[in-house]
């Protein structure tokens, strides 16, 4: 969704481009965003995962059109989406608060992790080039689609409910998520979702409970990209590497929209949340492998 969306989205500003070059960014700027920003918002309802693995390739393909350099593409991108997450993560886990498929114990012993991981992670990808950054994303997103859609659970066979997890285990995994969602520019529900299904967590709670996490790794992750970024990293309209128009951008439209996904995960099965979670990391995968 998001990709097909990206897509439409650079051949019409190029073609704007070359019809009116003086005029095409503007314009485009205000309404490429907040339409990836849809796509965004629906899909972090759906799967749990924020702005993240959504909008990333997108992004990856739009920026160098609105002036940010070929090789701080990727890095603007991974910024510029967390920075978006911050406003859907919390759109998406209100809205699962409201239907109770939050599992806030979890979510607590987590955030320390979270928080120190989020800060760290940015701060070694800041160090990593466009290329490296790509491919890490790339094969990360494969690896996490074979995991949610062949891996185990604990769930009781009975179908009865699990205890949230908590403990200092679930702190430490939250640094390692933390972590690794910096680097690669997500919310950490693709660690996060898996894991909890994993403890035997049904994947609508995981989903839920995988939003609210995501926004205090947004938080911590964008504020390392914006403090740990070289001086003019980009060339205007930024923080540091969070590019401002496309944060805000996404971020305004995904609001809206993540209730929507929300609603949908309610109605869709177990499994068939899975396939999809599945599917969609597969198509994001091989999308960012395909946009150096």
């Amino acid at each position: 969704m998001a990709v097909t969306a990206a897509g439409a989205c650079r051949n019409a500003c190029v073609t704007a481009s070359r019809i009116a070059p003086e005029h095409a960014v503007s314009a485009w700027m205000y309404l490429c965003f907040p339409l990836l920003g849809l796509a965004a918002g629906v899909l972090a309802g759906l799967l749990g995962i924020g702005g993240g693995l959504v909008i990333i390739a997108a992004l990856a393909w739009l920026l160098p059109l609105f002036g940010i350099p070929q090789d701080a593409a990727m890095h603007a991108a991974l910024a510029s989406s967390l920075a978006s997450i911050i406003l859907t993560g919390l759109s998406s886990a209100r809205a699962h608060a409201r239907r109770g498929s939050v599992l806030w114990p979890t979510v607590a012993w987590m955030v320390p992790g979270l928080l120190l991981g989020g800060w760290l992670g940015s701060g070694l990808a800041v160090g990593l080039d466009d290329g490296t950054l790509r491919w890490v994303v790339a094969v990360y997103c494969l690896v996490a689609a074979w995991q949610i859609g062949f891996g185990g659970t604990r769930a009781p066979a009975d179908g009865s409910e699990v205890a949230a997890p908590r403990g200092w285990p679930m702190t430490v995994a939250g640094g390692g998520i933390g972590a690794l969602s910096a680097v690669v520019g997500i919310g950490g529900g693709s660690m996060t979702v898996p894991l909890l299904v994993w403890r035997g967590v049904r994947p609508v709670l995981a989903v839920g409970t995988s939003s609210a996490c995501g926004v205090a790794i947004a938080l911590s992750a964008a504020a390392g990209y914006a403090l740990h970024a070289p001086p003019g990293a980009l060339p205007q309209h930024a923080v540091g590497y969070v590019y401002l128009p496309a944060a805000l951008g996404v971020a305004a439209a995904s609001v809206l929209a993540a209730p929507w996904g929300t609603r949908l995960a309610h109605q869709l099965s177990g499994t068939a949340l899975r396939r999809v979670f599945a599917g969609f990391l597969l198509l994001v995968g091989v999308s960012v492998a395909l946009s150096g």
